[in-house]
């Protein structure tokens, strides 16, 4: 538990520093298009890879935090013993698509995209940091799900 929070801890402050920048750069931006009448050129790459780094992060802040879209019609009707043993399920499945489609998928993408060496237009960064995002956040689903697992037994 002490682990969990701290990666809470860290996973929030990241979040709320990923949302910062974001909003400061989207002001930049349309400081620099109205104000100055010269658009600056890299905020509108900046801010979608921020977009996506918050997006991406937040879906595993939220899944380790139980308050990800959940339909319990199913589970609130049952026992008990039921519901322990539907959420076991319910985790098992979303740990398998973490670890297949996320960690999985997102090191061969992450992989393909440093092979390759393709880098943003106007940032120039390599765009496999970018990508790094899914899977960690797959990681970091797959954590919190198995410690979930392992509160329920």
């Amino acid at each position: 538990m002490v682990l969990r929070k701290l990666i809470d801890k860290i996973l929030s402050k990241a979040l709320v520093i990923i949302m910062s920048i974001m909003v400061i750069n989207v002001l930049w931006q349309v400081f620099t298009r109205f104000i100055v009448g010269t658009p600056s050129s890299f905020t509108d790459e900046l801010a979608r890879y921020l977009m996506i780094w918050l997006g991406i992060l937040g879906a595993a802040y939220v899944s380790g935090r139980n308050m990800h879209v959940a339909i319990d019609v199913l589970p609130l009707r049952s026992s008990t013993k039921t519901q322990k043993k539907l959420k076991r399920i319910v985790y098992v499945l979303i740990i398998l698509f973490a670890f297949f489609a996320m960690v999985i998928g997102g090191i061969r993408l992450v992989y393909i995209t440093f092979v390759l060496g393709q880098h943003s237009p106007a940032l120039q960064i390599p765009l496999g940091f970018v990508y790094l995002a899914i899977p960690l956040s797959g990681i970091l689903i797959i954590y919190y799900k198995v410690s979930d697992i392992l509160k329920i037994s």
